[in-house]
């Protein structure tokens, strides 16, 4: 489905390339994610999860870390992290909703619901949750520093998307999988806000992406520059939007850890912050203010969106803003049993609850101070 979406225009050829590209990188995945669930028929006979998750515990810990090794390079795959991630921006060459639909809700996220539901197997391997932790902050500071030099502006988008998965993958590493699917379902209202802003603009703009034949653009198109700002600004988890209560979250949780993979995690995740904020500010500067600096027949006949495309603007907008704090409650507050006996944490690794009220003001703020100076 995912092949038939980027190649929607399908008389171009660089959206056939993009759409072959997704599909073998993916396929590279599928058939780790195969042989992991070879591995586990052979060694437990079924694949049913509670008779799997209830005899994990006794089984010897090099099995399961091949079995989680290959179940998480296909999450890899899925969710384009480093290696397996040359996929992602070339998906761009599919329509911008395809693009919104691909990076905000389904294909993305696939990865991290995968480690999480897992968890009680990947919980046995320490080996395994190194590497998830190294693999995830590796790269969000490797998609955040790509962004930062490009001026596609869906394809910025895309490294973001890059860099915020590699956020839930850190949590995932860390035992935050709670904090992961908050931050993946954050993740999905102000990403799909972006994405569709920006195409609010290509539209406007006769499809022009190039951020550099852009500017001037807060006058001609003010409601689409409101929206664009308030997507930008909860990807940048500035406070009290959305991205704020997930993101910030995962790197308290990281630096609670004590451990040297979650002070990892938090250094490399902070700078991330920073350069998240660099390119965010960049794209809206570039896009909106200053003069035009394209072509005259590019804004002769520029214009804010129909009432169809503005509707779900506005709807992704208030929950970019109000759904993190309505919901953090529900799915991290302290006490809540929503997850029941989807997530398994490990009783020697920590939980939220251990390190909400121990952890040292500046490292909560440090991330939020590094998102402001960018």
């Amino acid at each position: 489905m995912s092949y038939l979406l980027i190649n929607f225009w399908f008389t171009r050829l660089e959206a056939n390339k993009a759409a072959i590209l997704a599909l073998l990188m993916n396929r590279i995945g599928d058939w780790t994610f195969s042989m992991g669930i070879y591995i586990i028929v052979l060694l437990f006979g079924t694949l049913n999860f509670a008779s799997i998750f209830s005899v994990a515990y006794a089984t010897d810990e090099n099995y399961i870390t091949l079995i989680c090794i290959l179940l998480f390079l296909g999450a890899m795959a899925k969710s384009a992290q480093l290696g397996l991630n040359t996929w992602l921006p070339q998906a761009m060459e599919g329509p911008t909703p395809v693009s919104a639909l691909l990076h905000a809700a389904t294909m993305v996220t696939a990865g991290v619901y995968l480690l999480m539901r897992a968890s009680p197997i990947f919980e046995y391997s320490d080996t395994i949750l190194v590497i998830i932790t190294l693999v995830g902050c590796t790269t969000a500071l490797f998609a955040a520093s790509i962004a930062l030099m490009l001026n596609d502006v869906k394809k910025v988008i895309a490294y973001s998307t890059m860099s915020q998965l590699g956020y839930c993958f850190l949590a995932c590493g860390i035992s935050g999988y709670d904090i992961a699917i908050f931050h993946i379902v954050n993740h999905g209202f102000f990403k799909a806000l972006l994405f569709m802003s920006a195409g609010s603009v290509l539209h406007a703009l006769n499809d022009e992406q190039n951020t550099n034949k852009m500017g001037g653009l807060i006058n001609i198109l003010p409601f689409t520059y409101t929206v664009m700002l308030i997507g930008s600004l909860s990807l940048m988890a500035l406070p009290f939007l959305t991205g704020f209560y997930s993101k910030d979250l995962i790197l308290e949780f990281s630096y609670g850890q004590y451990l040297l993979k979650g002070s990892i995690g938090y250094w490399i995740g902070t700078t991330t912050a920073f350069l998240t904020s660099v390119y965010s500010i960049k794209i809206l500067i570039l896009t909106f203010m200053g003069r035009p600096n394209g072509p005259l027949s590019n804004y002769k006949f520029s214009h804010e969106p129909n009432l169809i495309m503005t509707i779900p603007l506005i709807f992704l907008a208030i929950l970019s803003i109000f759904f993190g704090y309505i919901l953090k409650d529900l799915f991290v507050g302290l006490g809540s049993d929503f997850w029941l006996n989807s997530i398994f944490i490990h009783p020697n690794h920590f939980k939220i609850s251990d390190i909400e009220f121990s952890l040292p003001l500046i490292f909560k703020l440090l991330p939020l101070i590094c998102s402001l100076l960018g």
